[in-house]
Protein backbone atom coordinates (compact mmCIF):
# COMPACT_ATOMS: atom_id res chain seq x y z
CA UNK A 1 0.00 0.00 0.00
CA UNK A 2 1.20 3.26 -0.78
CA UNK A 3 1.91 5.64 1.91
CA UNK A 4 0.85 9.73 2.12
CA UNK A 5 2.90 12.53 2.54
CA UNK A 6 1.56 15.28 3.50
CA UNK A 7 2.03 19.20 2.52
CA UNK A 8 2.49 19.96 5.87
CA UNK A 9 5.58 17.65 6.67
CA UNK A 10 7.79 18.23 3.63
CA UNK A 11 7.14 22.18 4.22
CA UNK A 12 7.83 22.08 8.25
CA UNK A 13 10.72 19.94 7.72
CA UNK A 14 12.30 22.71 5.58
CA UNK A 15 11.11 25.34 7.26
CA UNK A 16 8.60 26.81 4.71
CA UNK A 17 5.13 27.83 5.60
CA UNK A 18 2.44 28.77 3.32
CA UNK A 19 -0.86 30.77 3.98
CA UNK A 20 -4.08 29.65 3.39
CA UNK A 21 -4.80 31.97 0.94
CA UNK A 22 -2.71 30.21 -1.85
CA UNK A 23 -3.09 28.95 -5.23
CA UNK A 24 -4.76 28.19 -6.84
CA UNK A 25 -8.30 29.67 -7.38
CA UNK A 26 -7.37 31.00 -3.66
CA UNK A 27 -3.90 31.47 -4.63
CA UNK A 28 -3.72 35.63 -5.44
CA UNK A 29 -2.03 36.94 -2.58
CA UNK A 30 0.95 34.51 -2.95
CA UNK A 31 1.45 34.16 -6.56
CA UNK A 32 0.06 37.76 -7.65
CA UNK A 33 -1.68 36.48 -10.50
CA UNK A 34 -4.79 38.44 -11.40
CA UNK A 35 -6.79 36.35 -12.79
CA UNK A 36 -7.08 33.67 -10.05
CA UNK A 37 -8.42 37.23 -8.29
CA UNK A 38 -11.37 37.34 -10.84
CA UNK A 39 -12.44 33.55 -10.35
CA UNK A 40 -12.32 33.84 -6.10
CA UNK A 41 -14.70 36.96 -6.34
CA UNK A 42 -16.78 34.95 -8.87
CA UNK A 43 -16.56 31.37 -6.22
CA UNK A 44 -17.67 34.09 -3.45
CA UNK A 45 -20.24 35.22 -5.16
CA UNK A 46 -19.26 38.95 -5.23
CA UNK A 47 -18.35 39.16 -9.00
CA UNK A 48 -21.00 38.50 -11.35
CA UNK A 49 -19.17 36.00 -14.05
CA UNK A 50 -19.20 31.92 -15.06
CA UNK A 51 -17.96 29.67 -12.54
CA UNK A 52 -15.74 27.33 -13.25
CA UNK A 53 -16.62 22.87 -12.99
CA UNK A 54 -16.81 21.30 -9.55
CA UNK A 55 -13.37 19.48 -10.28
CA UNK A 56 -11.16 23.06 -11.14
CA UNK A 57 -12.45 24.30 -7.25
CA UNK A 58 -9.48 22.78 -5.67
CA UNK A 59 -7.93 24.84 -3.01
CA UNK A 60 -4.38 24.65 -2.03
CA UNK A 61 -5.13 22.34 1.00
CA UNK A 62 -6.30 19.58 -1.73
CA UNK A 63 -3.40 19.41 -3.60
CA UNK A 64 -0.62 17.16 -3.15
CA UNK A 65 1.58 14.76 -4.83
CA UNK A 66 0.04 11.00 -5.30
CA UNK A 67 3.47 9.28 -5.71
CA UNK A 68 6.00 10.61 -3.08
CA UNK A 69 9.27 9.43 -3.25
CA UNK A 70 8.73 6.95 0.55
CA UNK A 71 9.03 4.77 -0.12
CA UNK A 72 11.33 3.98 -2.73
CA UNK A 73 9.25 2.41 -6.26
CA UNK A 74 10.67 0.24 -8.87
CA UNK A 75 10.46 2.30 -11.87
CA UNK A 76 11.44 -0.34 -13.94
CA UNK A 77 8.46 -2.71 -12.55
CA UNK A 78 6.11 -0.16 -12.53
CA UNK A 79 6.20 0.71 -16.51
CA UNK A 80 5.71 -3.37 -17.04
CA UNK A 81 2.41 -3.75 -18.82
CA UNK A 82 -0.76 -5.06 -16.69
CA UNK A 83 -1.97 -8.08 -18.18
CA UNK A 84 -5.48 -7.08 -17.76
CA UNK A 85 -5.42 -3.06 -18.06
CA UNK A 86 -3.51 -4.24 -21.25
CA UNK A 87 -6.09 -6.20 -22.37
CA UNK A 88 -8.83 -3.31 -21.88
CA UNK A 89 -6.67 -0.96 -23.71
CA UNK A 90 -5.85 -2.67 -26.56
CA UNK A 91 -9.58 -2.93 -26.77
CA UNK A 92 -10.12 1.00 -27.47
CA UNK A 93 -8.03 0.72 -30.88
CA UNK A 94 -9.56 -2.17 -32.43
CA UNK A 95 -8.32 -1.26 -35.59
CA UNK A 96 -4.90 -0.54 -34.78
CA UNK A 97 -4.75 2.48 -36.28
CA UNK A 98 -1.14 3.39 -36.39
CA UNK A 99 -2.25 7.24 -35.60
CA UNK A 100 -2.71 6.91 -31.88
CA UNK A 101 -0.04 6.10 -29.57
CA UNK A 102 -1.02 6.32 -25.41
CA UNK A 103 0.61 5.29 -22.32
CA UNK A 104 -2.15 5.32 -19.18
CA UNK A 105 -0.72 4.38 -15.24
CA UNK A 106 -3.35 3.93 -12.71
CA UNK A 107 -1.96 4.92 -9.22
CA UNK A 108 -4.93 5.05 -7.13
CA UNK A 109 -4.19 4.61 -3.42
CA UNK A 110 -4.23 1.34 -2.01
CA UNK A 111 -4.36 -0.65 -5.27
CA UNK A 112 -1.25 -1.77 -7.07
CA UNK A 113 0.27 0.57 -9.50
CA UNK A 114 -0.88 -0.79 -13.50
CA UNK A 115 0.43 0.74 -16.19
CA UNK A 116 -0.76 -0.22 -20.43
CA UNK A 117 0.80 1.24 -23.44
CA UNK A 118 0.37 1.46 -26.95
CA UNK A 119 2.79 2.66 -29.76
CA UNK A 120 4.91 4.28 -26.92
CA UNK A 121 8.33 5.18 -27.93
CA UNK A 122 6.81 6.92 -31.35
CA UNK A 123 7.78 9.93 -31.77
CA UNK A 124 5.71 13.02 -32.50
CA UNK A 125 5.98 16.64 -32.69
CA UNK A 126 4.88 17.45 -28.90
CA UNK A 127 3.57 21.15 -29.95
CA UNK A 128 2.25 22.98 -26.96
CA UNK A 129 2.57 20.24 -24.71
CA UNK A 130 6.73 21.31 -24.71
CA UNK A 131 5.90 24.40 -22.87
CA UNK A 132 5.83 21.63 -19.66
CA UNK A 133 9.37 21.57 -20.25
CA UNK A 134 9.83 25.35 -20.22
CA UNK A 135 8.31 25.42 -16.59
CA UNK A 136 10.25 22.65 -15.76
CA UNK A 137 13.47 24.76 -17.14
CA UNK A 138 12.70 27.89 -15.00
CA UNK A 139 12.32 26.20 -11.76
CA UNK A 140 15.63 24.56 -12.31
CA UNK A 141 17.53 27.90 -12.75
CA UNK A 142 15.10 29.19 -9.63
CA UNK A 143 16.59 26.73 -7.65
CA UNK A 144 20.18 27.31 -8.47
CA UNK A 145 20.16 30.98 -7.65
CA UNK A 146 17.52 29.97 -4.12
CA UNK A 147 18.79 26.70 -3.39
CA UNK A 148 17.60 26.60 -0.05
CA UNK A 149 14.91 28.60 -0.08
CA UNK A 150 11.97 27.57 -1.85
CA UNK A 151 10.21 30.89 -0.68
CA UNK A 152 12.37 33.33 -2.08
CA UNK A 153 12.01 31.38 -5.36
CA UNK A 154 8.29 31.84 -4.89
CA UNK A 155 8.96 35.79 -4.30
CA UNK A 156 11.19 35.91 -7.59
CA UNK A 157 8.63 34.82 -9.11
CA UNK A 158 5.89 36.85 -7.57
CA UNK A 159 7.43 40.22 -7.88
CA UNK A 160 9.78 40.25 -10.67
CA UNK A 161 8.10 41.91 -13.77
CA UNK A 162 9.89 41.74 -17.38
CA UNK A 163 8.25 43.31 -20.31
CA UNK A 164 7.55 40.89 -23.54
CA UNK A 165 9.13 42.49 -26.26
CA UNK A 166 9.61 41.36 -29.77
CA UNK A 167 9.56 37.19 -27.89
CA UNK A 168 5.85 37.66 -27.01
CA UNK A 169 4.30 38.53 -30.62
CA UNK A 170 3.12 36.93 -33.51
CA UNK A 171 0.87 34.50 -31.41
CA UNK A 172 -2.98 34.23 -32.06
CA UNK A 173 -3.26 32.84 -28.40
CA UNK A 174 -5.09 35.58 -26.29
CA UNK A 175 -4.45 36.89 -22.85
CA UNK A 176 -6.48 38.19 -20.32
CA UNK A 177 -5.94 41.34 -18.54
CA UNK A 178 -7.79 42.22 -15.25
CA UNK A 179 -7.89 45.10 -13.51
CA UNK A 180 -8.46 44.67 -10.02
CA UNK A 181 -9.37 48.14 -9.18
CA UNK A 182 -11.95 48.13 -11.71
CA UNK A 183 -12.39 44.44 -11.55
CA UNK A 184 -12.70 44.96 -15.68
CA UNK A 185 -11.30 41.56 -17.87
CA UNK A 186 -10.28 42.07 -20.99
CA UNK A 187 -8.58 39.39 -23.21
CA UNK A 188 -6.29 40.35 -26.57
CA UNK A 189 -2.90 39.26 -27.58
CA UNK A 190 0.08 40.03 -26.06
CA UNK A 191 1.81 43.25 -27.90
CA UNK A 192 5.71 44.08 -27.49
CA UNK A 193 5.00 47.24 -24.33
CA UNK A 194 2.89 44.13 -22.13
CA UNK A 195 4.34 43.84 -18.91
CA UNK A 196 3.47 40.79 -16.50
CA UNK A 197 5.15 38.72 -13.59
CA UNK A 198 7.07 35.66 -13.99
CA UNK A 199 4.19 34.02 -12.00
CA UNK A 200 1.45 35.61 -14.47
CA UNK A 201 4.03 34.61 -18.01
CA UNK A 202 4.30 31.16 -16.72
CA UNK A 203 0.54 30.99 -15.85
CA UNK A 204 -0.43 32.50 -19.68
CA UNK A 205 2.20 29.79 -20.81
CA UNK A 206 -0.02 27.03 -19.11
CA UNK A 207 -3.43 27.88 -18.67
CA UNK A 208 -4.44 29.48 -22.02
CA UNK A 209 -1.24 28.16 -23.85
CA UNK A 210 0.04 31.85 -25.32
CA UNK A 211 2.56 30.82 -27.24
CA UNK A 212 4.70 34.53 -26.79
CA UNK A 213 4.42 33.83 -22.97
CA UNK A 214 6.32 30.22 -23.44
CA UNK A 215 9.48 32.26 -25.22
CA UNK A 216 9.18 34.57 -22.14
CA UNK A 217 9.96 32.28 -19.93
CA UNK A 218 11.82 30.85 -21.96
CA UNK A 219 13.99 33.81 -22.23
CA UNK A 220 14.12 34.49 -18.51
CA UNK A 221 15.16 31.29 -17.76
CA UNK A 222 18.45 31.73 -19.99
CA UNK A 223 18.73 35.21 -18.37
CA UNK A 224 18.95 33.08 -14.43
CA UNK A 225 21.18 30.80 -15.90
CA UNK A 226 23.61 33.44 -16.85
CA UNK A 227 23.25 36.08 -14.26
CA UNK A 228 22.47 34.10 -11.61
CA UNK A 229 21.70 36.49 -8.01
CA UNK A 230 21.98 38.94 -9.91
CA UNK A 231 19.11 38.38 -12.10
CA UNK A 232 17.04 39.81 -9.62
CA UNK A 233 18.51 43.48 -10.60
CA UNK A 234 18.96 42.99 -14.02
CA UNK A 235 17.20 45.73 -16.13
CA UNK A 236 16.14 45.57 -19.19
CA UNK A 237 18.81 47.30 -21.25
CA UNK A 238 21.12 45.12 -19.77
CA UNK A 239 18.94 41.86 -20.72
CA UNK A 240 18.68 43.22 -24.41
CA UNK A 241 22.33 43.76 -24.60
CA UNK A 242 23.23 40.45 -23.59
CA UNK A 243 21.11 38.89 -26.28
CA UNK A 244 22.32 41.33 -28.82
CA UNK A 245 26.26 40.87 -28.47
CA UNK A 246 25.72 37.09 -27.25
CA UNK A 247 27.04 34.72 -30.63
CA UNK A 248 23.87 33.50 -31.81
CA UNK A 249 25.71 29.74 -31.88
CA UNK A 250 26.24 30.40 -28.08
CA UNK A 251 22.17 31.34 -27.44
CA UNK A 252 21.50 28.31 -29.83
CA UNK A 253 23.35 26.33 -27.75
CA UNK A 254 22.23 27.62 -24.62
CA UNK A 255 18.37 28.20 -24.95
CA UNK A 256 18.40 24.02 -25.63
CA UNK A 257 20.61 23.22 -22.08
CA UNK A 258 18.54 25.65 -19.97
CA UNK A 259 15.13 23.05 -20.99
CA UNK A 260 16.51 19.97 -21.82
CA UNK A 261 19.06 19.46 -19.64
CA UNK A 262 16.83 18.82 -16.36
CA UNK A 263 14.51 16.13 -19.04
CA UNK A 264 17.52 14.21 -18.72
CA UNK A 265 18.24 14.35 -15.23
CA UNK A 266 14.83 12.44 -15.12
CA UNK A 267 16.16 9.86 -17.49
CA UNK A 268 14.40 10.90 -20.48
CA UNK A 269 16.28 10.51 -23.14
CA UNK A 270 16.66 13.18 -26.13
CA UNK A 271 14.69 11.21 -28.41
CA UNK A 272 11.95 10.70 -25.65
CA UNK A 273 11.43 14.24 -25.17
CA UNK A 274 13.59 17.62 -26.20
CA UNK A 275 12.75 21.50 -27.42
CA UNK A 276 14.74 22.61 -30.37
CA UNK A 277 12.72 26.18 -31.55
CA UNK A 278 11.33 28.72 -29.33
CA UNK A 279 7.27 29.19 -29.94
CA UNK A 280 7.41 32.12 -32.02
CA UNK A 281 8.70 33.65 -34.42
CA UNK A 282 9.88 36.83 -32.84
CA UNK A 283 11.54 34.85 -30.61
CA UNK A 284 13.21 32.49 -32.92
CA UNK A 285 14.43 35.77 -34.92
CA UNK A 286 16.74 36.00 -31.68
CA UNK A 287 17.82 32.60 -30.91
CA UNK A 288 16.86 30.29 -33.99
CA UNK A 289 16.22 26.63 -33.43
CA UNK A 290 18.38 23.75 -33.29
CA UNK A 291 17.53 19.95 -33.58
CA UNK A 292 13.68 20.16 -34.17
CA UNK A 293 11.79 19.37 -31.29
CA UNK A 294 10.24 15.66 -30.46
CA UNK A 295 8.00 13.89 -27.90
CA UNK A 296 6.88 10.58 -27.07
CA UNK A 297 4.31 8.96 -24.83
CA UNK A 298 6.54 7.19 -22.84
CA UNK A 299 8.87 10.40 -22.75
CA UNK A 300 6.11 12.07 -21.12
CA UNK A 301 4.40 9.48 -18.87
CA UNK A 302 8.04 9.57 -16.81
CA UNK A 303 7.66 13.17 -16.57
CA UNK A 304 4.05 12.92 -15.39
CA UNK A 305 5.70 10.00 -12.61
CA UNK A 306 8.70 12.27 -11.87
CA UNK A 307 6.38 14.77 -11.07
CA UNK A 308 3.63 12.91 -9.10
CA UNK A 309 6.77 11.43 -6.61
CA UNK A 310 8.35 15.26 -5.93
CA UNK A 311 11.73 14.62 -8.12
CA UNK A 312 10.80 17.34 -10.58
CA UNK A 313 13.78 19.88 -9.48
CA UNK A 314 12.58 18.82 -6.02
CA UNK A 315 9.50 18.19 -4.24
CA UNK A 316 8.25 21.86 -3.62
CA UNK A 317 9.16 22.80 -7.12
CA UNK A 318 6.94 19.51 -8.04
CA UNK A 319 4.30 20.48 -6.44
CA UNK A 320 4.09 24.15 -7.50
CA UNK A 321 4.31 23.18 -11.32
CA UNK A 322 1.32 20.72 -10.66
CA UNK A 323 -0.81 23.49 -9.06
CA UNK A 324 0.40 25.15 -12.01
CA UNK A 325 -0.97 22.60 -14.55
CA UNK A 326 -4.41 22.74 -12.31
CA UNK A 327 -6.93 23.25 -14.90
CA UNK A 328 -9.10 26.91 -13.61
CA UNK A 329 -8.98 27.78 -17.40
CA UNK A 330 -11.36 26.82 -19.76
CA UNK A 331 -11.35 23.14 -20.73
CA UNK A 332 -10.45 21.85 -23.75
CA UNK A 333 -10.44 18.97 -25.75
CA UNK A 334 -9.34 15.53 -23.65
CA UNK A 335 -9.63 17.72 -20.39
CA UNK A 336 -13.63 18.79 -21.65
CA UNK A 337 -14.87 15.06 -21.34
CA UNK A 338 -17.69 15.24 -19.20
CA UNK A 339 -16.59 12.47 -17.15
CA UNK A 340 -14.26 14.59 -15.71
CA UNK A 341 -16.15 17.38 -15.13
CA UNK A 342 -16.31 16.62 -11.29
CA UNK A 343 -12.34 15.38 -11.58
CA UNK A 344 -9.05 17.53 -10.56
CA UNK A 345 -7.11 17.79 -14.21
CA UNK A 346 -3.84 19.01 -14.56
CA UNK A 347 -3.38 19.14 -18.10
CA UNK A 348 -1.32 20.42 -21.05
CA UNK A 349 -2.29 19.96 -24.65
CA UNK A 350 -0.34 20.86 -27.95
CA UNK A 351 -0.97 20.57 -31.70
CA UNK A 352 0.52 21.70 -34.74
CA UNK A 353 -0.62 21.01 -38.27
CA UNK A 354 0.62 22.08 -42.57
CA UNK A 355 -1.16 21.30 -45.61
CA UNK A 356 -0.77 20.75 -49.08
CA UNK A 357 -3.53 22.17 -51.46
CA UNK A 358 -1.94 19.58 -54.26
CA UNK A 359 -2.14 16.70 -51.96
CA UNK A 360 -6.05 15.95 -51.61
CA UNK A 361 -7.98 15.56 -48.56
CA UNK A 362 -9.78 17.81 -46.21
CA UNK A 363 -7.29 20.72 -45.16
CA UNK A 364 -7.86 23.41 -42.46
CA UNK A 365 -6.74 24.71 -38.96
CA UNK A 366 -6.27 21.58 -36.57
CA UNK A 367 -6.84 19.34 -40.49
CA UNK A 368 -3.37 19.34 -41.59
CA UNK A 369 -3.14 16.75 -44.33
CA UNK A 370 0.78 16.64 -44.39
CA UNK A 371 0.82 16.70 -40.37
CA UNK A 372 -1.62 16.71 -37.24
CA UNK A 373 -0.31 16.21 -34.66
CA UNK A 374 -2.43 16.69 -31.16
CA UNK A 375 -1.05 15.96 -27.74
CA UNK A 376 -2.70 15.60 -24.06
CA UNK A 377 -0.74 14.86 -20.93
CA UNK A 378 -3.27 14.74 -17.70
CA UNK A 379 -2.85 13.67 -14.83
CA UNK A 380 -6.85 12.88 -12.87
CA UNK A 381 -7.90 12.66 -9.77
CA UNK A 382 -11.95 11.90 -9.64
CA UNK A 383 -13.50 12.59 -6.41
CA UNK A 384 -14.00 8.74 -5.60
CA UNK A 385 -10.18 8.19 -5.23
CA UNK A 386 -9.49 7.62 -8.59
CA UNK A 387 -6.00 8.52 -9.61
CA UNK A 388 -4.07 7.63 -12.80
CA UNK A 389 -2.01 9.70 -15.59
CA UNK A 390 -2.39 9.27 -18.97
CA UNK A 391 -0.82 10.94 -21.82
CA UNK A 392 -2.28 10.65 -25.81
CA UNK A 393 -0.22 11.91 -28.89
CA UNK A 394 -1.90 11.32 -32.24
CA UNK A 395 -1.07 12.41 -35.84
CA UNK A 396 -4.75 11.72 -37.84
CA UNK A 397 -4.48 13.40 -41.24
CA UNK A 398 -6.90 15.65 -42.60
CA UNK A 399 -9.33 15.54 -39.05
CA UNK A 400 -9.41 17.60 -36.37
CA UNK A 401 -8.90 15.10 -33.30
CA UNK A 402 -10.12 17.32 -30.65
CA UNK A 403 -13.39 15.13 -30.62
CA UNK A 404 -11.19 12.09 -30.89
CA UNK A 405 -9.04 13.00 -27.67
CA UNK A 406 -12.58 14.04 -26.08
CA UNK A 407 -14.20 10.80 -26.82
CA UNK A 408 -11.35 8.53 -25.52
CA UNK A 409 -11.10 10.78 -22.54
CA UNK A 410 -14.07 9.25 -21.18
CA UNK A 411 -13.38 5.83 -22.35
CA UNK A 412 -10.09 5.23 -20.78
CA UNK A 413 -11.49 7.19 -17.33
CA UNK A 414 -14.48 4.53 -17.67
CA UNK A 415 -11.68 1.37 -18.40
CA UNK A 416 -9.60 2.71 -15.41
CA UNK A 417 -12.95 2.85 -12.78
CA UNK A 418 -14.45 -0.50 -14.11
CA UNK A 419 -11.14 -2.07 -13.59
Amino acid sequence: MRFKILLLIPVFCMGFTFSNNDYPIDGYDSTGIKRLKRLQLIEEGTLDGTKVLKGATKSIQDIRLNLPTVPPYDLEAMFQPDPALQKKLNGLFPNLDESYSVTLMDITEGKPTRFAKRQETRQFQPGSVGKIAVAVGLFNELNKIYPYSFEKRRELMKTRSVKAGPWGVFDEHTVPFYDIETQKLVKRQVAQPDVFTLFEWVDHMLSVSNNGAAAIVWREAILMNIFGKDYSTLTQEQADEYFKTTPKSVLMDLQLEVVNAPLRQLGIGEDEWRLGTMFTRGASGIIPGKGGSTGSPLGMMKFLVALERGVVIDYLSSLEIKRLMYMTDRRIRYAANKSLDEAAVYFKSGSLYSCDKDKGGDCGKYKGNVKNFMNSVAIVEQPDGTTYLVTLMTNVLSRNSNTDHNMLAGKIDKLIREL
